[in-house]
């Protein structure tokens, strides 16, 4: 028989229970759908979540100042069957009244046989406080689609875990502040206000999000961008990430992540052209399931619509 083999993930997201390499597929895809039919955190995380504020707060539409697009891609767990994949895409933008910002954003999150696609449209109102700090309230609106394909490979028919789950299109609404000045930023939001409260099937919860962070200028070369992002729900363990990004002459990125208790990472970034910024993470888990996987990778890709002739003097640091 194989060694029965407990694993606490202390993830936001799953908490997997392994009874040998035989029976993993099917046991870890029926983990972590269970884990979201209970009360547990279900948005993706990033490792580069600094670069994707709108994803979760409203507000931050078209404090860019311009047409901005920002993509991720994350593949959680390389080399584990089922294992989370997640994309998501932001579009924001200040209108002509300027105090006025619009955003499109877009995610797609793979859990073994479960595909949750969420599409939301922001909106943001900004209040000048003075000569460079802004304070803007924000409201986000869509839907998330649930599609559970049972005719999986590595699904049994007969499994419990997926009797009571079926396809589901669910209308949600979110809210969020952002304040930011030249040096400092602070939001805090929840995008998914609405709770469903069926319980013999897939059940969305309310998630609330803080994250606070600045830019300090340490030599004529070099700024520090340190920020923190808190997640919590009810139900699930609160998670924490902390990050410290050193920026090289307003153009190379370098930094380091944790993730309270579960995962600790680094990432680089390059500002190739005056809009198009390139990013690579990659996150080292500190729980036993890394002995299974060969670890978590994310590509991001920002482009800012800025067709200024000169060339980058005061990047957007956030």
């Amino acid at each position: 028989m194989a060694k029965t083999l407990k694993l606490d993930i202390y993830t936001s997201r799953t908490k997997v229970y392994n009874t040998g390499k035989v029976m993993k597929k099917i046991i870890i895809l029926a983990a972590l759908v269970i884990s979201n039919l209970v009360n547990a955190q279900q948005d993706p995380q990033f490792t580069q979540y600094f670069d994707n504020f709108l994803h979760v707060n409203p507000a931050y539409a078209g404090s860019s100042g311009m047409l901005s697009a920002t993509a991720i891609h994350r593949e959680q767990w390389v080399g584990f069957d089922g294992a989370p994949r997640s994309t998501t895409l932001s579009v924001h933008t200040p209108l002509n009244y300027r105090s006025v910002g619009l955003g499109l954003t877009a995610v797609n999150d793979m859990i073994g046989p479960i595909r949750q696609t969420a599409v939301y449209a922001d909106f943001s109102y900004t209040f000048k406080l003075g000569k460079t700090s802004r304070l803007a309230l924000g409201l986000k609106g869509g839907v998330n689609m649930l599609n559970v394909d049972k005719i999986d490979q590595n699904v049994q028919a007969d499994d419990p875990a997926f009797a009571n789950v079926q396809n589901q299109l669910n209308p949600n609404v979110g809210f969020g502040v952002y304040y930011h000045d030249e040096h400092f930023f602070l939001g805090l939001s929840s995008p998914r206000l609405m709770e469903s409260t069926n319980s013999t099937t897939y059940r969305e919860q309310r998630h609330y999000f803080g994250i606070v962070g600045g830019i300090f200028p340490v030599s004529a070369k070099w700024k520090l961008r340190p920020s923190v992002q808190v997640k919590a729900t009810m139900g699930a363990p609160m998670s924490m990430d902390i990050s410290l990004a050193g920026i090289f002459n307003d153009k190379l990125w370098i930094g380091a992540m944790n993730r309270w208790n579960a995962a600790a990472g680094g990432f680089v970034q390059y500002q190739i052209t005056r809009q198009f910024r390139l990013g690579l993470a990659s996150e080292y888990g500190m729980t036993p399931i890394r002995n299974y996987n060969n670890g978590t990778f994310e590509v991001l890709m920002s482009y800012d619509f800025n067709y200024k002739k000169t060339d980058v003097k005061s990047p957007r640091y956030f």
